[in-house]
């Protein structure tokens, strides 16, 4: 019996209509090339593995939810889609797992190209017209952290400055000079930083990823996480904004930069929208100075401890600008407060007042050293209530809407399918190279979905 013998390449069993040949034929790689010319040596080493081979072998790991290098490389030993992609033929050898992994290790600055990766497809996108700007949506989920809750450890660490501190210098000397206008009264400006807070608290950390936070939310899982903080354009949901922090880090924390960076150098950005936990007032007042719409969920505003009157049962006299306390008796602009987190006006009642006034025990506490009711109200204020006026309006309704749509969807959808729920190297940097890749790996689906 005579066998026939047939002529076969990796090409021919290849099928033509596969999303990897639309994938190759979209997304261009040579920019690694340059991305990581630095790191190589012509003379010296042995040969090195292509940087594009590495990407793409990284990359199909996400594209495909494959969570470990090794895992990568059993499964390209296997898949021909897989193998034509990277460009091996049949009987090519598949690039180790440990020398990806040793690579990422010692060559931290190769890191870079992932970003450059992610900031490529999001161009492509925008040109592509899959990106408008009409509606960015922000949120952020928990991403696992490669350590457990027995390697956490209660550390003592010096409380930081807010985030936003630099930022509210300009604030306040506007704001001094307001408090001149309305009160008369201005105090010397500033000729040294405020003393920043330097209290001590105690809080959980990792042994195994000290970079790592622990998460307590309700609702979520506690131990050591990152979170993933993403911006997406609500069109065709396009991730176009990728950060990454440790996971007790509060979500405003990074907002206004992640969406700073894209209205100036992704696209322009005609409103923002995002839940109640980037509802904090600067937001309000920077989003609208950009030009920005910013439908926000509102957030409940602290009730003060241990008294029965809340700040609602003060009403505001604008005409005279006072509060008036249940009791009648008025609280006056007495000075422009700074905290870490914001700057506040300080409305407060006269001592003899507070001292004879019937209501008292329902409104201050024994422990109260001022001896007179005083009410705050962020000096950021008016630009909030500007935005949450139009809370009843079509356009804003449809905005939360499609930020639960895109941005929870996006979330689901990586988590499920692109490798999201946890992380397997330790660090931030690390962390944040898996996010990205993962966001990368969703972006490049729904772009060849929606453009071809």
């Amino acid at each position: 019996m005579q066998l026939a013998m047939h002529m076969v390449t990796i090409e021919d069993l290849m099928p033509q209509g596969h999303f990897l040949r639309k994938l190759e034929a979209a997304l261009d790689l040579s920019f690694v090339y340059e991305e990581t010319a630095p790191l190589y040596s012509k003379k010296y080493g042995r040969p090195a593995i292509d940087p594009v081979v590495i990407v793409k072998y990284l990359l199909v790991g996400f594209l495909y939810g494959i969570p470990s290098e090794r895992q990568i490389e059993r499964r390209v030993q296997t898949d021909i889609a897989l193998r034509w992609y990277l460009g091996l033929d049949l009987f090519d050898r598949v690039p180790d797992h440990s020398t990806i992994s040793q690579l990422r290790r010692r060559k931290p600055s190769f890191r870079k190209v992932f970003r450059r990766l992610f900031e490529e497809v999001v161009g492509q996108c925008v040109e592509k017209g899959l990106v408008s700007g009409r509606v960015i949506g922000t949120d952020s989920t928990h991403v696992r952290a490669n350590a457990s809750r027995a390697s956490e450890e209660l550390v003592e660490v010096a409380e930081e400055a807010g985030v936003y501190w630099e930022r509210l210098d300009d604030y306040e000397e506007e704001g001094l000079e307001e408090l001149e206008r309305r009160t008369g009264k201005r105090r010397k400006k500033r000729t040294k930083q405020i003393k920043r807070d330097n209290r001590r608290s105690h809080k959980r950390v990792s042994r195994t990823d000290p970079e790592a936070g622990h998460l307590k939310r309700p609702g979520k899982p506690e131990g050591p996480h990152y979170l993933a903080h993403q911006a997406v354009d609500a069109d065709f949901g396009i991730i176009v904004g990728q950060t990454v922090t440790a996971g007790d880090v509060n979500d405003s924390v990074p907002f206004l930069g992640l969406i700073e960076r894209i209205h100036e150098n992704v696209v322009p950005i005609k409103a923002a929208t995002a839940d109640a936990a980037y509802d904090f007032p600067l937001a309000h007042r920077v989003l609208g100075e950009l030009g920005i719409d910013f439908f926000v969920r509102p957030q409940k505003t602290a009730a003060r401890a241990n008294t029965q009157f809340t700040r609602d049962d003060f009403y505001r006299d604008e005409n005279r600008d006072v509060y008036l306390c249940p009791g009648g008796k008025e609280l006056r602009l007495r000075r422009l407060a700074r905290s870490a987190s914001g700057l506040f006006w300080e409305y407060q009642a006269d001592k003899r007042d507070c001292a004879l006034c019937p209501l008292r025990d329902k409104c201050l506490q024994e422990s109260d050293k001022r001896g007179a009711r005083k009410v705050s109200v962020s000096y950021f204020a008016a630009d909030r209530q500007r935005n949450l006026k139009r809370s009843h309006e079509p356009a804003y309704r449809e905005a939360l809407k499609l930020r639960q749509v895109w941005c929870e969807g996006s979330f689901s959808a990586q988590k499920r399918e692109h490798n999201l729920a946890r992380v397997l190297r330790r660090g931030l940097e690390a962390a944040e190279d898996h996010c990205l890749l993962s966001a990368t790996a969703l972006n490049l689906k729904r772009m060849i979905k929606h453009a071809g």
